[in-house]
C-alpha cells in the first residue's frame, strides 16, 4: 500500500491521530507492506516514516526519487537544469517564490515568507543561494512554487498547458505547485517499486488527497482519495475515505483485511 502523508494520515497542522497510527499498525502487523508516498524532500519524510513505524523504502521528491531508510537511492529522475531554469524563470517575472533542491537542501534565491511557511511543514532549513542558476547542479528533484491557494489554483492550467509533454505540474497541497519530470510522479515511481518488489499491480493499494496523487490512485489496483479531495483526485479512486482524525485509515484497514 502506498500512503500519501500530507493530507491523508497527517493533517495540515502536522497532528497525528493515535487512532489512525493504530489502524496503520493493524494494516502493517497483517502482511501488507506499506510505503510513505509523498511530495516531501527525504530529510522531511524520515521522522514521519518513523513514527508511523513504517520500514522503507519511502517515495519521496513527488516520485522523483525512491530511497531506503538510510538514504540510500533506488531511483533518481530529476528536472534537467534548463528545463528547471525555465521553471525559475516564470516565478522570478512573475514575483512568486520558487525553490529547488540539492543534495536533500531546500535551496532558495530570496529569504521570503513563503520559503519559510515550506520550510516549517516540511521540517526543514533554509538555505539562500543567491542564484539558483550557479547552485541547482545538473538535475533537480523538483521544483516548487509556494503562493496563496487561490493563485496556486489559478496558475495551475497555465503552468501544465506551458509545460505539457516536458514536466509534470500538480498542486499537493493547495499551496505548492510543485514541477517533477515527466518520468517522475507518484505512479512511475509506484510501479517501478512494485515490479522490484515482485507485486503485481492489482495487489497495491494507493491512498492519497493531492493532484500529485491522483496518477498513482489511478494506477493501482485499488485506488483511495480522502473526502475533499480535488475532482480529478476523486475521479481517479475506487473509493473515498474520510481526512486525518476521522476515522479513514480504520475504513481502510476494514476493507484491506477483511
Amino acid at each position: 500500500m502506498a500512503l500519501d502523508l500530507d493530507g491523508t494520515i497527517l493533517d495540515m497542522k502536522l497532528n497525528l491521530d493515535p487512532r489512525d497510527v493504530e489502524a496503520l499498525s493493524h494494516i502493517v502487523s497483517a502482511g501488507v507492506t506499506v510505503i510513505a508516498c509523498t511530495g516531501r524532500p527525504f530529510p522531511g519524510a524520515v521522522p514521519w516514516v518513523k513514527q508511523l513505524g513504517l520500514e522503507g523504502p519511502i517515495i519521496c521528491y513527488q516520485g522523483a526519487e525512491v530511497r531506503t531508510l538510510d538514504g540510500g537511492v533506488l531511483l533518481d529522475h530529476g528536472v534537467e537544469h534548463e528545463l528547471a531554469m525555465e521553471v525559475v524563470r516564470y516565478a522570478r517575472e512573475r514575483d512568486l517564490h520558487v525553490q529547488a533542491y540539492r543534495d536533500d537542501q531546500l535551496i532558495v534565491e530570496r529569504d521570503r515568507p513563503e520559503a519559510h511557511q515550506y520550510a516549517n511543514h516540511a521540517g526543514m532549513k533554509i538555505n539562500v543561494v543567491g542564484d539558483l542558476d550557479g547552485a541547482m547542479g545538473r538535475t533537480t528533484p523538483k521544483l516548487v512554487i509556494v503562493t496563496a491557494a487561490e493563485k496556486a489554483e489559478a496558475l495551475l492550467p497555465d503552468v501544465r498547458r506551458r509545460w505539457a509533454g516536458r514536466l509534470n505540474a500538480a498542486t499537493s497541497v493547495p499551496e505548492y505547485i510543485e514541477f517533477t519530470s515527466v518520468e517522475s510522479d507518484k505512479a512511475s515511481a509506484l510501479r517501478f517499486l512494485s515490479e522490484r518488489m515482485g507485486v503485481a499491480q492489482g495487489e497495491v493499494a494507493a491512498v492519497g488527497d493531492g493532484r500529485n496523487d491522483a496518477s498513482m490512485i489511478a494506477w493501482a489496483g485499488l485506488g483511495i482519495a480522502v473526502e475533499g479531495s480535488p475532482p480529478e483526485v476523486v475521479a481517479a479512486a475506487d473509493r473515498i475515505i474520510p481526512g486525518p482524525g476521522h476515522g479513514g485509515i480504520q475504513q481502510l484497514a476494514e476493507a484491506l483485511l477483511h
